[in-house]
């Protein structure tokens, strides 16, 4: 009995997530490459990497991040289609852009670890150096106050339009279901449904959002000679759309993106002018896309082949086995950081080294 009470306890221990502790992978990818036990460069502190070098394994700052990765993912095609008619209370939230800016600026102290050599790299130089190469530039653009730099421009639509450059923050809430997919104490079928969901309610959201704004780029005189102001549904005419409640028109829109990408439609809202039929060309086009992307990764969780899941399995077993065989805490952790580590990596040592004559293995292995 007291040996299910403590299996239990350690599948949902928090100590025993797949993530393990950075020491420990970093130990064992020592011994993987051979690097000397004395080596000080692997011998870093739980929360800061040599001078002002943040852990990149830290939680509270990148949950808020997180957070307001999905708020601004969401809000920006809304902001964008709805620019004209959009609440004010809606608008003050792009105060939060300075939220962005301050992340924008600690990215240059995030250790990282390599891709080549699976060593942590807390060199602020390399860090920085990193940064300014990889995502920098898109981070800060999508920190720049587009909407003002739009009035002060002459509201000329070209410059509303890098508003789009802040869906590059969307790859955050793709690295949180990624790390989330890896996580034992969270069911797996539970998650990739929500990820698939929220893939699935963004693609409309964001199409809802171009289909009024397409609407919108026409002047009031010819809104008959679009979609929504030639609607009409039942008794209820929308004529001077523009003067519609918000939520009615953000609704009427995001049930003609779904009806349209399901293509159940019943002809009650359809494409008028030429910019509209352009668009859902696209669109119906990229919804081949999604269709085939959602029921493949359905059919995947049916059969239960993804390399993600097998691992999970084989982690479950891994905890259970040493829970029965009381092993120590500091052998536990870096068992479960060597198998991380093989699953991160991409490959195997062993099977790479079955290709390869004996006579060379014996060499490397030496």
């Amino acid at each position: 009995m007291g040996g299910e009470i403590q299996e239990e306890f350690e599948l949902n221990e928090v100590d025993d997530n797949i993530n393990g502790s950075v020491g420990s992978r970093l130990f064992l990818v020592s011994r993987e490459f051979g690097l000397g036990k004395n080596n000080s460069a692997l011998r870093i502190p739980k929360d800061c990497y040599g001078d002002f070098v943040i852990n990149p394994n830290g939680r509270c700052w990148a949950n808020i991040i997180f957070l307001w990765s999905i708020y601004s993912s969401f809000f920006t095609p809304l902001e964008f289609g709805f620019f004209r008619g959009l609440p004010d209370h809606l608008l003050n939230l792009e105060t939060v852009q300075i939220v962005f800016f301050v992340d924008v600026i600690l990215q240059f102290f995030v250790a990282y670890r390599d891709l080549h050599t699976y060593k942590m790299v807390y060199n602020r130089k390399h860090i920085a150096l990193r940064y300014a190469k990889g995502s920098f530039a898109l981070d800060l653009l999508g920190c720049f106050p587009w909407d003002a730099l739009y009035k002060a421009t002459g509201r000329r639509e070209v410059i509303r339009s890098f508003i789009w450059i802040r869906l590059y923050r969307a790859r955050k809430v793709k690295d949180f279901f990624h790390k989330m997919e890896k996580d034992i104490r969270i069911n797996y079928l539970f998650t990739r449904i929500v990820k698939l969901i929220t893939v699935e309610l963004y693609c409309t959201h964001t199409a809802a959002c171009i289909f009024y704004y397409l609407a919108t780029t026409l002047p009031p005189a010819n809104e008959g000679y679009t979609w929504i102001g030639s609607l009409t549904l039942g008794d209820y005419k929308y004529n001077n759309f523009r003067e519609i409640d918000f939520w009615r028109r953000y609704i009427t829109s995001l049930y003609f993106a779904i009806v349209t990408m399901a293509t159940v439609g019943y002809g009650d809202i359809h494409a008028v002018n030429i910019g509209e039929m352009i668009f859902i060309m696209i669109y119906i086009s990229f919804d081949m896309i999604l269709g085939a992307y959602l029921i493949g990764n359905m059919t995947a969780l049916i059969v239960k082949g993804s390399k993600t899941e097998r691992f999970r399995d084989k982690m479950a077993d891994l905890i259970k086995y040493m829970n029965r065989n009381k092993l120590g805490k500091d052998i536990r952790s870096q068992i479960k950081s060597h198998l991380m580590l093989q699953y991160e990596s991409t490959y195997a040592k062993a099977s790479i080294l079955e290709d390869i004559p004996v006579a060379v293995r014996s060499k490397v292995v030496i």
